[in-house]
């Protein structure tokens, strides 16, 4: 679909979770979103099937979305002629964008760029932190009371020559490569959609998955959840990795076979970082909970706090561009969606 014309100020309304809305958008970027657009009144829609809602449909231009919005299914759709445009001020959209919309061609923009920059940042301190064994020291530092001996620090520990591998060239994936640029680090990277070409672009080493697992130090998991990924990461793979390698997940659980990393961290043999499992929250049974090889982290690597600003910024900008004819900087493709979380 070509970009919106010029002209009268679009309308536009705001489908989420009240919640979403009160992290995400806070009093200046509303202000800022009603100099852009005539906004429906407050509250927020998180039921598209009221009175309220369809009056607020029949007028949109455009939908300012975020998590917790309800399917945007041909019934929404038919309440909503007028509607152009969907702008998401989280990452995926595939919980509320349906067929129904690439159908009607509406143009769809996300905010997943923004949400890459803290799940990228949270990874390399995670690389950085486990290559220097910073937990454990930290662990033996507060149980002992005593100071290390520097020079019997075994070679295995630092971050001088390590090998970091990355499962996927997604967006987080690049930026993980990027901030991982001025390290004394070799990176090793497995994408089927990234050729020897574009690897040496982006400065790493192309591999396939056994290789990658077991040549790596640590390994970092940025492939999204798709039917075709799900326990990508198996037995297999996990049981190639360098006795106390790390696998770092920022992606979702279940792309990793849950059962196969437990054993292995159980026996000591390799060590993980988990911001994702599968379920989100373990039974409080799991062995994970109780192991000193696993850091688990509530997902907490996506935006949070004061990062929220920065989805809010990206969306404005999308909707600014948008409402002057511009085009999104940041489209979400049908095409492209074989290939997103």
């Amino acid at each position: 679909m070509t970009a919106s014309m010029p002209g009268p100020r679009p309308r536009a309304a705001l489908a989420m979770f009240p919640d979403t809305a009160a992290a995400v958008l806070d009093a200046d970027s509303l202000t800022a979103l009603a100099g852009l657009c005539d906004l429906a009144p407050l509250p927020v829609l998180d039921d598209l099937t009221t009175s309220r809602a369809r009056t607020a449909l029949a007028d949109a231009d455009l939908l300012v979305t975020g998590w917790g919005c309800p399917p945007l299914d041909a019934d929404v759709l038919r309440a909503a002629p007028r509607l152009r445009a969907v702008v998401h001020t989280a990452g995926s959209v595939r919980g509320h964008v349906t067929d129904a919309c690439w159908e009607r061609g509406i143009e769809v923009s996300s905010a997943a760029a923004a949400n890459a920059v803290p799940v990228a940042e949270y990874t390399l301190a995670m690389i950085l932190l486990t290559g220097k064994r910073v937990l454990e020291s930290a662990r033996g530092y507060r149980a002992s009371r005593t100071g290390p001996d520097w020079l019997r620090t075994p070679r295995t520990v630092g971050n001088h020559h390590r090998t970091v591998g990355i499962l996927s060239a997604s967006l987080i994936g690049r930026r993980v490569i990027d901030l991982l640029r001025p390290h004394d680090i070799e990176v090793l990277l497995h994408d089927p959609c990234v050729d020897d070409g574009e690897a040496r672009v982006l400065g790493v080493e192309r591999v396939g998955p056994a290789e990658l697992f077991r040549r790596s130090d640590t390994v970092s998991v940025h492939t999204p959840l798709l039917p075709g990924t799900r326990g990508l990461v198996g037995r297999e793979l996990i049981d190639a990795m360098r006795p106390d390698a790390v696998l770092i997940n920022t992606a979702r659980g279940a792309v990793v076979d849950q059962e196969a990393l437990t054993d292995a961290v159980l026996a000591g043999r390799i060590r993980a970082v988990l911001d994702v499992t599968d379920p989100d929250v373990l039974p409080s049974s799991h062995p994970l909970w109780q192991c000193d090889n696993v850091l688990l982290t509530p997902h907490l690597a996506g935006s949070q706090g004061n990062e929220w600003r920065r989805l809010a910024d990206l969306a404005l900008s999308e909707i600014a561009r948008w409402a002057c004819g511009e085009g999104f900087r940041h489209p979400v493709r049908r095409e492209r969606l074989g290939f997103l979380a």
